[in-house]
């Protein structure tokens, strides 16, 4: 007889494990760094922007798991399809057969992106990317893909061709043969396609390392150019898509911007299912796939699950229904306006920039002699601890979750669930602007803080 398993039994007796168990058996450096910067919570339970802890307060989620819950956590649609699909004892991932779901999800991605014709189904954001590659080399012929400098793409050998960030390509070479041109620089993508070896150009609309947006006018310029060159233009989404930036896509904001090939994830399952999308034009998915030796040329073992599929369904209807991407763009307005009349009122403040609720919060020199000399500390230990020490007192002292928004950079990324409104606004800028307070006091423990940060930067050296 099958021993029944227990899991909630489970987590009630090994529960309090999880710093120990994570630092013996998974990333050591992971709750070494939270204890350093005090984000060691026990968070018990969540739901739609919020946690709770233990002692049942709670804590604002201005994350979205990386832009991963972009209903929140646990919207109850998606949670009931999850279920249904479950209870249906589908005959899933047989491999040689064709389920509807997949057919479904993809007619109904495709309605919000015309000109694109098919979809492959992989199982993250970095999946995609590698798709993507793969299919824009096939497709052309030609070996080499241009990306943009600080782009991120994914840590996967292929997408970490593309990435912009020599921090994570440090000790993994040699990788593929790809080139970086600065985000913008038309001239730059001009020369690169003179050499006659570009598949195309991958770019995010708007960068999620510093939350930088394309130049007016580059995306349909760089597809000119592209496509007069015999080459791809990539739109990676996987961050920006599905409403994030106030439209479906943020390509979108750019009249007559068609890429070629497209990348989606992250928010696609609603957080509960690993799942990814790269939606292309059909001559490319008929290159690739050309005959019927070459049906499984490219696949993935849990491609296309039912669970997947059935959440992606879900998350959908629940955008249409519920004016998702109308919210992102409103409350993302009143977001990013609150906080750009901050500007003029604190001298770190730099710049406060973005589309929808993708916002980046910049620091930048004070002018005072005060400041300016902790400022100059800060910087000559390590870039980026400001902005670290501006996340720390936001969730210990006013329980908002957020993130430094790359490896020495002074931003703040906000990326919280599309479904928040104008309390969730009114608590941040608040939050935020007492934080901002304690900083240009000059004193407190904030700048308490930022010594601990100096000293472990310069430990780590």
């Amino acid at each position: 007889m099958t021993k029944e398993f227990d899991l909630g039994r489970l987590l009630a007796e090994r529960g309090a494990e999880r710093y120990d168990l994570h630092a013996r058996h998974l990333n050591h450096q992971l709750p070494r760094m939270l204890h350093t910067i005090g984000f060691d919570k026990v968070y018990e339970r969540a739901e739609g922007a919020y946690f709770w802890d233990a002692d049942g307060d709670d804590y604002l989620d201005m994350l979205a798991g990386f832009g991963v819950m972009g209903l929140g956590r646990h919207h109850p649609v998606v949670r009931k399809a999850l279920h249904d699909v479950l209870d249906a004892s589908l005959a899933d991932l047989t491999r040689f057969d064709c389920q509807p779901l997949p057919g479904l999800l993809a007619e109904q991605l495709l309605t919000h992106s015309p000109h694109l014709d098919r979809v492959f189904f992989g199982n993250s954001g970095t999946e995609a990317v590698e798709t993507a590659l793969k299919f824009a080399r096939y497709a052309t012929g030609k070996p080499r893909v241009l990306y943009c400098t600080h782009a991120f793409h994914g840590l996967t050998t292929g997408s970490l061709s593309v990435n912009g960030e020599s921090g994570f390509r440090d000790g993994f070479a040699p990788l593929l043969p790809d080139t970086a041109i600065p985000l913008g620089d038309l001239d730059a993508l001009a020369k690169e396609l003179k050499q006659g070896d570009v598949a195309g150009l991958i770019v995010e609309p708007i960068q999620g390392k510093g939350v930088h947006e394309t130049p007016p006018g580059y995306l349909r310029a760089a597809q000119e150019l592209l496509h007069r060159h015999k080459a791809l233009l990539i739109a990676d989404e996987v961050q920006t898509g599905l409403g994030r930036t106030g439209d479906f896509y943020a390509y979108q904001h750019e009249e007559g911007v068609e890429p070629d090939l497209l990348c989606v994830a992250k928010a696609l399952s609603g957080g509960y299912v690993p799942v990814g999308a790269t939606l292309g034009k059909d001559w490319i998915f008929k290159k690739v796939f050309s005959s019927m030796d070459r049906v499984l040329v490219h696949s993935a073992s849990f491609g296309s699950n039912a669970q997947a599929m059935a959440a992606g369904l879900a998350v959908l209807s629940v955008m249409d229904d519920e004016k998702v991407v109308e919210n992102a763009r409103v409350t993302g307005e009143l977001l990013r306006t609150r906080l750009a009349a901050l500007v003029d009122r604190y001298e770190l403040l730099s710049e406060v920039r973005g589309r929808g609720l993708m916002i980046g919060i910049e620091f930048g020199r004070p002018k005072s002699l005060k400041l300016r000399g902790r400022w100059t500390m800060l910087q000559a230990a390590r870039k980026g601890l400001f902005a670290q020490m501006v996340v720390v007192p936001l969730l210990q002292k006013h329980r908002i979750l957020t993130q430094v928004s790359g490896d020495h950079l002074e931003v703040i990324k906000l990326i919280p669930p599309l479904i928040i409104g104008e309390r969730e606004v009114d608590r941040f800028v608040d939050a935020f602007t007492a934080v901002m307070d304690e900083a240009h006091s000059g004193g407190g423990l904030m700048w308490d803080f930022g010594r601990t940060l100096v000293k472990q930067a310069v430990a780590n050296r």
